[in-house]
């Protein structure tokens, strides 16, 4: 799975799952993203032969190291971007869901860039 905006936003929900319940399952991520289960089996099925996750034999989703470093780095962008969109006047919504469209296209050197405005 060459890994892009769709691949990211799976990882960012199972993370955010396992922070809000711990255990996380296909259904669970259908039922956040709005998505069938059919898609979420397909893209759950490619994030594991890419080894971003681990599935168990009871069906519960676990972040690999290599699936976490991209889910944490996807949503830390989308926690530093509403904020900075806040700052600045925007409302809590927009931000959050422009926040979530730019979070997996914005370059590292202007999310540092924003990262170091955050900090004055």
């Amino acid at each position: 799975m060459n890994l892009q905006e769709s691949g990211e936003m799976y990882l960012e929900t199972i993370l955010v799952l396992s922070k809000r319940n711990k255990d996380v399952r296909s259904i669970d991520i259908a039922h956040e993203l709005n998505y069938s289960k059919p898609s979420v089996s397909r893209a759950i099925g490619l994030l594991k032969k890419d080894e971003y996750i681990i599935v168990d034999s009871k069906g519960y989703i676990e972040l690999t190291d290599k699936g976490l470093k991209v889910a944490t780095t996807i949503y830390d962008r989308h926690d530093t971007l509403s904020s900075f969109f806040e700052s600045i006047g925007v409302s809590h919504d927009t931000a959050v869901n422009d926040a979530c469209r730019i979070e997996h296209v914005i370059s590292d050197e202007t999310m540092n860039k924003i990262k170091e405005h955050m900090k004055k």
